[in-house]
């Protein structure tokens, strides 16, 4: 039986459940400090341009995925991709639910979703990120190529085409 993955909006009472999982090891090593991304999502909450998911498995909460206009923010790791396109980014938070294919199985569904209504759906892992990497290229995504993202650090862009 195939797990049934849901995508509710994120709410200010998640806030905990947030901080508990960018506190973890495996996220904190590749997310900023847990204060400083829950300022990040309040900012966005009521009327920023991110669509801000907690992901679910059978109901139960373990990931987060958030999407937005790829060409909102300088993002020059993006600028070759048409108006429109849609840039993504996630973890997975639960350590329990981590190396079991969860995460490249709710990849593929939310970019599946987003790809039907957006021109592009876009991801940019730090090239060093090879866990992401593999549960993108497991999703769907496709290394395009690597450039230096809006603080000078280098990314992997990669695309949705399964």
């Amino acid at each position: 039986m195939r797990p049934d993955y849901g995508f509710r909006p994120v709410a200010r009472s998640d806030y905990p459940l947030l901080r508990r999982w960018l506190a973890e090891p495996h996220v904190r090593a590749w997310w900023g400090d847990p204060e400083e991304e829950i300022a990040l999502i309040e900012a966005d909450m009521d009327s920023g341009p991110t669509d801000m998911r907690i992901v679910t498995v059978d109901g139960a909460p373990f990931a987060y995925v958030q999407d937005y206009p790829a060409h909102h923010w300088p993002m020059p790791q993006y600028e070759a991709f048409a108006s429109g396109a849609r840039a993504v980014d996630t973890f997975l938070g639960e350590p329990a639910f981590a190396g079991k294919g969860h995460a490249a199985a709710y990849l593929r569904a939310r970019a599946g979703v987003l790809r039907d209504r957006f021109p592009a759906v876009l991801v940019d892992p730090d090239p060093d990120n090879a866990r992401a990497i593999r549960a993108y290229t497991s999703a769907g995504f496709q290394p395009r190529f690597t450039a230096p993202c809006e603080d000078g650090d280098p990314v992997l862009v990669m695309e949705y085409d399964p």
